[in-house]
């Protein structure tokens, strides 16, 4: 819920800044803003809570933590990069297949009930799943139309 809140606030602190800069509102850029914050708010758990996060990587998949840290480092860069012309086509088209590609690690802590702030299986179960699958859809199509549509 909270990199949501995250996207939404920024957006429209954004959009109202673009608005009064130049007397027009514009989707893309503030959006894109907005995710990039989104991107460096989440990435701080990556470093934060990486024991936990590990814990919702698939058994088969070696070197958990170390892969944490590491898609912490790519939501940082791809966050950036949506921010610039000449890497923007690039970091779009890589988070949306980095939002496809974690999708199951969310589906696999829901179903084992991992809590990956605290690092224990209390989290809050299948029933997350009814928020979080939506909301990865909402991300994707959020980054496509902000950075490819239009």
């Amino acid at each position: 819920m909270a990199p949501l809140i995250v996207l939404l606030v920024v957006f429209v602190l954004a959009a109202l800044t673009v608005k009064l800069g130049t007397g027009m509102f514009k989707f893309p850029l503030p959006a894109r803003i907005a995710m990039c914050a989104m991107l460096l708010f989440t990435a701080v758990g990556h470093f934060a809570f990486a024991e936990g996060m590990a814990m919702m990587i698939p058994a088969f998949i070696p070197f958990k933590t170390e892969l944490v840290y590491l898609t912490g480092l790519m939501e940082i860069l791809l966050g950036v990069g949506l921010l610039f012309q000449s890497t923007r086509k690039y970091a779009v088209w890589l988070l949306i297949l980095f939002f496809i590609l974690i999708l199951p690690a969310n589906i696999k802590a829901a179903l084992e009930h991992v809590d990956y702030q605290t690092g224990s299986f209390d989290g809050p179960g299948p029933g997350y799943l009814w928020f979080r699958i939506p909301l990865q859809i909402f991300f994707i199509v959020w980054t496509y139309l902000s950075s490819i549509r239009f």
